[in-house]
């Protein structure tokens, strides 16, 4: 389990937060990092999964459990003034881009819908003080500057894009209309143990180098992204709940989180069969994927300046942690 640094548990012991996406990657992982520091965490989740990390690791039987999905902004209400929720990260999201591509209605409901159910329960929960929402390096869309800075404007033109510009956006909007305690985490893909979504990068091919199989490669290895691991992330999520609780001043704003260590998508596989000593293995490159933007990262520099914050993990260190994981999982030596 994560264990909290000195001092860190104070602000979290005993609050009472509510955690959307609970059962997912970034979700397993802040709950994690919550229950270590000692709060009360209440976790929205829709489907039980028998793998998911939360309840694979037993966090599920040391958390309140509340059944619903984010479409339905009743659950939501309900349970964020039934528990007195204090603080709450919105993690909830369909996040799969091909998915995203393939089915955009069920993206919008549960990425745009699920936004403003949430926001709109929380104006109307008096005890909420913290909302950290989860947008995405995507909600930028393409652009001719890089990396994104804060400042830029969100013009997703994709559908997976353009649920998280106006999930976004919807949180700005409530709180200059409202004054809504909200702010928004942008970050580029994730990666971490706990990740069974195996049409990803990390995991596929981490999966694949433990077969002694190729890694297949959807695009043609060129694009350009944004990796951070999922532990900085719950970190992220953390410490920027504390700096909203203690500088009022940054609420309503957008925070980019990144190593800002960019890597191609040929790069970054070849780096993973690296590490497991797979390096002999050569990925099949498949060429096959549309709608997707050829660059995309982040700069940090706004984060480091007005909250301090810096990631923990070196890559290689966070891909090794990784790859230990999946061995585990999957009873590899």
């Amino acid at each position: 389990m994560t264990k909290a640094r000195r001092g860190e548990s104070e602000f979290w012991r005993h609050r009472p937060v509510f955690v959307t996406g609970a059962t997912g990657l970034l979700g397993s992982w802040l709950t994690e990092a919550l229950l270590a520091r000692g709060a009360s965490v209440v976790a929205l989740v829709r489907d039980l999964g028998p793998k998911s990390r939360l309840r694979q690791s037993g966090m599920e039987s040391r958390v309140t459990v509340v059944r619903g999905a984010v479409e339905d902004g009743m659950v939501l209400e309900r349970a964020i003034n039934e528990y007195e929720i204090r603080t709450v990260f919105h993690l909830a999201a369909q996040t799969i881009v091909p998915i995203a591509n393939r089915n955009p209605l069920s993206t919008f409901e549960s990425n745009i819908r699920g936004a403003w159910n949430l926001l709109e329960a929380c104006r109307r929960a008096p005890a909420v003080q913290q909302i950290v929402g989860a947008s995405s390096d995507k909600a930028y869309g393409e652009q001719e500057t890089l990396p994104y800075s804060e400042s830029q404007p969100l013009q997703g033109r994709l559908p997976y894009d353009v649920s998280k510009s106006c999930a976004d956006l919807i949180a700005q909007s409530y709180h200059r209309t409202f004054g809504t305690p909200v702010c928004v985490t942008r970050c580029g893909n994730f990666f971490g143990g706990g990740d069974l979504n195996f049409n990803r990068l990390v995991p596929g091919a981490i999966r694949s180098a433990l077969h002694a199989e190729a890694p297949v490669i959807r695009s043609d290895g060129s694009l350009v992204r944004d990796y951070i691991y999922v532990r900085d992330g719950a970190e992220a999520c953390l410490l920027l709940a504390e700096k909203m609780s203690a500088d009022p001043a940054i609420l309503g704003e957008a925070f980019n989180f990144s190593t800002e260590e960019r890597s191609t998508v040929l790069q970054m596989t070849e780096r993973i069969l690296r590490l497991m000593g797979q390096g002999n293995l050569r990925p099949v490159v498949l060429n096959e994927a549309r709608h997707e933007i050829s660059k995309q990262y982040l700069s940090a520099a706004k984060a480091r300046a007005r909250l301090g914050w810096a990631p923990r993990y070196p890559l290689d260190a966070a891909l090794t942690e990784t790859i230990a994981w999946y061995r585990e999982h999957f009873g590899r030596t």
